[in-house]
């Protein structure tokens, strides 16, 4: 049996949706099994190499889905949706459910959808789910950057990905060509970590830190210069070599 044909798990209903009428999870994993592509689902298997079923939706499909249902449900309801997919550990509902919560202001934007994407992160094991779920995470630091005392623990962590997540997820810190002084006291604690992560030779970490750097270059060039004098040596070439990219 290929990755793509493992059995589906069932996922619980989510009971705040269905109480109101609103879209359940079986209802949102139909949706998903009706744009399902089987051939382009054993591709992806192949490619991302993490047995979990997959069900060949194009990335384009999940967006416009996403884009519906987070219309139309409200913040509970959008919250016990993204929980109930993740659990399926269906590959597109994963992606799904970190699309649900992808949104730069949230109102009200308390602890329940932050804690809830954090919940996610012990559970990355590719780097697809591991992205969207971060670029759902960005927002919310950028919302609060007082969450950047949690993200700190995870620089420390001996899961990949956790580790990864702390650079991955503080991205939105590098676009500004004018930050506010938190933002700027912000941008350059995550310099810090990224210092501290230049000696983990793991080519996932390491392109992490490049990825960093290399944003962060387009706004603070002289930023990414220092960094590079000072720790660049430690970098592999090639992630040395992508930070300076725009150089």
């Amino acid at each position: 049996m290929s990755p793509a044909e493992a059995p589906v798990p069932e996922a619980a209903p989510a009971p705040e949706a269905q109480a109101s009428g609103a879209l359940s999870v079986e209802g949102a994993l139909a949706a998903l099994r009706a744009e399902a592509d089987p051939e382009r689902a054993d591709g992806m298997a192949a490619y991302h190499k993490v047995a979990r079923p997959y069900l060949g939706v194009p990335t384009p499909v999940l967006n416009d889905l996403t884009r519906d249902w987070r219309a139309g449900l409200t913040l509970d309801q959008r919250l016990a949706l993204a929980s109930s997919l993740w659990d399926s550990n269906i590959h597109e509902a994963r992606v799904a459910a970190a699309k649900l919560l992808t949104q730069a202001r949230i109102r009200p934007d308390d602890a329940p959808v932050w804690w809830l994407i954090c919940s996610w992160v012990p559970q990355f094991d590719a780097w697809a789910i591991a992205d969207h779920a971060c670029m759902a995470g960005q927002r919310r630091i950028m919302a609060d950057l007082s969450r950047l005392d949690e993200v700190e623990a995870w620089t420390t962590h001996e899961h990949l990905w956790t580790k990864r997540a702390a650079l991955v997820m503080t991205l939105g810190l590098t676009k500004a060509n004018h930050p506010s002084e938190a933002e700027r006291a912000a941008r350059h604690r995550v310099l810090g970590w990224a210092a501290d992560y230049v000696t983990d030779e793991r080519w996932f970490i390491q392109k992490a830190v490049a990825w960093w750097l290399r944003d962060l270059s387009k706004h603070d060039a002289p930023a990414v210069t220092a960094f590079l004098a000072d720790h660049g040596d430690a970098m592999r070439p090639f992630a040395r070599k992508e930070a300076g990219k725009y150089l």
